[in-house]
């Protein structure tokens, strides 16, 4: 008696008895391990003489698992500096030191404990400039996030496209208000004196989540994820001391009533 089958490409074939000539069980391949399409004549004699499709099916699954891990490994030598920057989050505290802030007027107001910045005291602003000293950071645009719990009745702000300044209020860029309770009607989530919110979105002596995103000339305020600001500068805008451009970050102590504390903060630079 004879078994005649035919196989379809990518379709588990039924092997002979090895007994049997090669031109009775011939199994073609191509290169990438797969069946091409063919006839086999099998001699049935015996229940033994036909492997089982099983058997081939699992042959074919250690096969593709094996491409899959070579994949794997050639794909983890790609050196790391080849990977888009748009992926990398740049951490800007290191919950140890004030390493990479400049401090202008009220050294003091500004400390590490326990892992956060502590922002207590008269004014004063903690500008980010990273790692170098001499060419410090400068950003367009950015997708900033931090942690951030206030203490009952305090102000405090996160300045962005900001520069140093020695005292005195920063005069470039926007500040986003940080202030849940304090006796300003401008609560946290608000660009201030621009497009402000008068609703605290949280509570205070809680973490929550604050983000700032700027793309162009569109800049987004985040709290825990519900945006609080969106808004748009208009394309003939004159307006420097408020105004996109580019710049840094600063964190500012309000006064010695306001306590806020900072954690977890970093930045992704969108503009590579």
């Amino acid at each position: 008696m004879v078994i005649r089958r035919r196989f379809a490409r990518n379709h588990i074939a039924v092997a002979g008895d090895t007994s049997l000539p090669n031109s009775k069980r011939a199994l073609q391949f191509s290169a990438l391990g797969k069946l091409n399409p063919t006839v086999l004549n099998l001699k049935e004699t015996s229940a033994n003489s036909i492997c089982s499709v099983q058997s081939l099916n699992n042959y074919y699954k250690r096969d593709s698992n094996m491409r899959y891990l070579i994949f794997a490994l050639l794909f983890a030598l790609i050196p790391s500096n080849l990977v888009s920057a748009q992926t990398q989050w740049q951490t800007m505290f290191n919950g140890k030191n004030l390493d990479g802030w400049r401090i202008n007027e009220s050294p003091d107001s500004f400390k590490v404990e326990d892992g956060c910045l502590i922002v207590e005291g008269p004014r004063g602003h903690a500008f980010y400039i990273g790692e170098d000293e001499k060419s410090a950071v400068n950003l367009t645009n950015f997708h900033f996030k931090a942690k951030v719990q206030t203490m009952p009745g305090a102000n405090s702000g996160i300045y962005f496209h900001t520069k140093f300044l020695k005292s005195g209020w920063p005069n470039r860029g926007y500040e986003a208000q940080v202030n849940n309770t304090q006796s300003d009607k401008k609560k946290t989530g608000g660009l201030y004196n621009v497009q402000d919110n008068f609703k605290a979105p949280v509570k205070d002596n809680e973490w929550f989540d604050y983000e700032i995103i700027v793309k162009g000339q569109h800049i987004v305020i985040k709290i825990n994820g519900k945006t609080i600001s969106d808004y748009t500068e208009p394309d003939d805008l004159d307006r420097p001391e408020r105004q996109l451009s580019s710049g840094t970050f600063a964190i500012q102590a309000h006064d010695p009533g306001s306590k806020v504390l900072y954690k977890d903060l970093m930045f992704q630079d969108l503009s590579k």
